[in-house]
């Protein structure tokens, strides 16, 4: 059976079309910190899992939590090498009542991303239990997550 010009360029088109989009599914969303990679992201875009082990697996009971203010360094490894970050929050029955996140980035790539985790985080975490409390991923950043996560841990650890 003999196929048309016009049957073969419509097949073709429609195989770029699904690379394209397979393309597109890529995880540009979750790229590395520090790659260079350009892809925007929505300022307070993140996400938290929520899980009954509490902050990054600590199986802290909240209500047993002494309330204060406490403040934690947080670090993680990137490409650029080791970072940290500085949480300082304060915690009223097992709920985080204020939040304030510094930046102690000295790789460019890690200060751009620390940054946007920093202007997100907030609307994310405060308000919220710290036992259930996991953060994955903020503003594109999923690197800084891992030091506010080890910083979170520590926390805990002190309010014990």
């Amino acid at each position: 059976m003999k196929t048309s010009t016009r049957q073969n360029t419509a097949v073709a088109l429609a195989g770029i079309a699904v690379i394209g989009g397979l393309a597109g599914c890529s995880s540009a969303g979750a790229d590395a910190e520090g790659t260079g990679s350009t892809s925007a992201s929505t300022p307070a875009a993140g996400s938290t899992s929520e899980s009954s082990s509490g902050a990054a697996g600590s199986g802290a009971d909240a209500s047993a939590l002494k309330d204060g203010t406490y403040t934690e360094d947080g670090s993680y490894n990137s490409p650029g090498g080791e970072e940290s970050i500085t949480v300082k929050l304060t915690l009223a029955g097992g709920v985080i009542e204020d939040l304030d996140v510094t930046s102690n980035a000295t790789n460019p790539n890690s200060k751009k991303y620390q940054g946007e985790f920093v202007d997100g985080i907030n609307d994310i975490v405060v308000g919220k239990s710290i036992d259930d409390l996991n953060v994955s991923k903020v503003a594109g950043s999923s690197l800084t997550s891992g030091g506010f996560n080890d910083a979170i841990d520590k926390i805990i650890a002190d309010a014990s």
